[in-house]
């Protein structure tokens, strides 16, 4: 039989996709950026599936590209054009597999979306902490797999603090269980290390176990105005003193990125008067009983008084918190309605922030004369994107856009490197950011992957052309 015919005995005609208006949603990333073909999608309903699929891939040299929601930005999870590849979704491996309250965990299947597991954990009267704007769309196991960061990780940590075991099909189709739920395992490598982060170059994810956390009772939140990012830092460090781990999410927005959301986001609007050049949106968090409400006040208000900050609302509803939380999960959106985003996902110490927004800005020149730049992320953990909008009739009129945006990308990862900062924070390597590793790793860190990649996919045939 042909591979495709084999394929469609292993999984049954159902779960195989081969038509070009039915495999087009799964080989163009969420932004449009990365466009592929493959020899067919297959939507695998269990791991022995999965394995038997990988197997049959193998003996045919066959290349796989995992994919979860498809809503990641460095287009990892997209096949390369031409490739004789398949595009393995995940979304219809979904069942919750274990619930252990007494333990703090939950054990699920990697195409569980995001918002699936949130709201399992929140019915048993837990929290399972990772949040993004993406969701309601993004699962588990791409989450795994690109180490997510996103807006709680200054109190909760990424996904790497997150997953206790994972379960992976290898690339010779042998199935990894490593699912346990310990917090203590003294018994050598901690192998699921290898897979997070790993963007499905090294196995399949197809299954994990997360940490649950006590849910919390109240929440304070917080939308402060300032004309200095640097002045974020000092009030991040009067929050830390006064409230310890009870801060959870400390977001920075700029004026030009809250300009964008207002533009292009219908019932959105400024929750403060007057003109301001960053925007802060603090949460406070508490398993117990706390009148977290006065607590912030108390703090914003002495920060104001001493001018660290220019305005503040406190939000007086939950309905008036998501609110503000809605402005924040919308830049993605609008900065799409607006044009072309040249974007970068930098981390630096938190302390040098200012310095490299300053930084940055003045290395461009004239590069972004023709362009917005925006900045939004997460002040708390040294995480900002550094966004470079050029709206789209302005893209479409340049000569070389896409050489425009290499220099561009250059002189900001140069200038997050410089101080002490990383290319990637938490959005991953994908295809954006491949070549540019070679300029910030060592040899010796290059050599390591390179030797692990080999050691586990000797032929390369797990998400090829992806982080290596």
């Amino acid at each position: 039989m042909s591979f495709l015919e084999s394929l469609t005995e292993l999984v049954g005609p159902c779960a195989l996709l081969c038509e070009p208006d039915d495999t087009e949603p799964y080989l163009t990333d969420w932004r449009r950026r990365y466009h592929g073909s493959a020899l067919a999608v297959v939507r695998p309903t269990s791991v022995e599936q999965i394995a038997a699929v990988v197997r049959l891939c193998a003996k045919h040299g066959v290349a796989i590209v995992p994919q979860g929601g498809n809503t990641g930005l460095c287009g990892g999870a997209t096949p390369g054009a031409g490739s004789s590849s398949i595009v393995l979704a995940m979304g219809r491996l979904n069942r919750l597999r274990e619930l252990d309250i007494d333990n703090g965990t939950m054990t699920v299947d990697a195409g569980c979306t995001l918002a699936q597991i949130q709201a399992v954990a929140d019915q048993a009267e837990r929290l399972f902490p990772l949040s993004l704007g993406s969701e309601g769309s993004c699962q588990i196991g791409g989450n795994i797999s690109t180490n997510a960061g996103g807006t709680a990780v200054l109190r909760y940590g990424n996904m790497r603090e997150l997953v206790l075991g994972i379960e992976a099909v290898l690339p010779d189709g042998r199935i990894w269980n490593g699912l346990r739920g310990l917090r203590k395992d003294n018994t050598g490598y901690d192998l699921k290390q290898l897979f997070i982060g790993a963007e499905g170059t090294l196995g399949i994810v197809t299954g994990a176990v997360l940490k649950l956390f006590p849910k919390p009772r109240v929440t304070a939140t917080a939308w402060v105005s300032m004309q200095h990012l640097a002045d974020a830092i000092t009030l991040l460090g009067l929050l830390r003193e006064a409230c310890g781990e009870r801060i959870t999410s400390f977001e920075v927005v700029s004026r030009t990125q809250l300009d964008m959301v207002f533009k292009h986001i219908p019932g959105t609007r400024d929750p403060l008067d007057g003109s301001y050049a960053w925007a802060l949106l603090i949460e406070l968090c508490d398993t117990m009983p706390t009148d977290l409400q006065s607590i912030l006040e108390t703090i914003v208000g002495e920060a104001l008084d001493k001018g660290i900050g220019s305005d503040a609302v406190i939000a007086a509803s939950q309905a008036q918190a998501e609110a503000l939380w809605r402005i924040r999960h919308s830049v993605s959106e609008a900065n799409m309605k607006e044009g072309v985003s040249v974007s970068h996902d930098i981390s630096v110490p938190i302390s040098r922030l200012a310095e490299f927004v300053a930084a940055a800005q003045a290395a461009l020149g004239d590069l972004a004369r023709d362009a917005c730049v925006l900045n939004v992320g997460h002040v708390g953990d040294g995480n900002l994107h550094f966004i470079v909008l050029f709206a789209a009739n302005v893209w479409a009129s340049l000569d070389e856009p896409d050489a425009l945006a290499e220099k561009i990308t250059a002189i900001v990862q140069r200038t997050a490197v410089a101080l002490g900062g990383s290319i990637s924070a938490e959005h991953g390597i994908g295809v954006a950011h491949r070549d540019e590793l070679r300029d910030v790793k060592s040899a010796v860190e290059l050599d390591l992957m390179r030797a692990v990649k080999h050691a586990l996919d000797p032929r390369n045939l797990m998400n090829p052309g992806k982080l290596l």
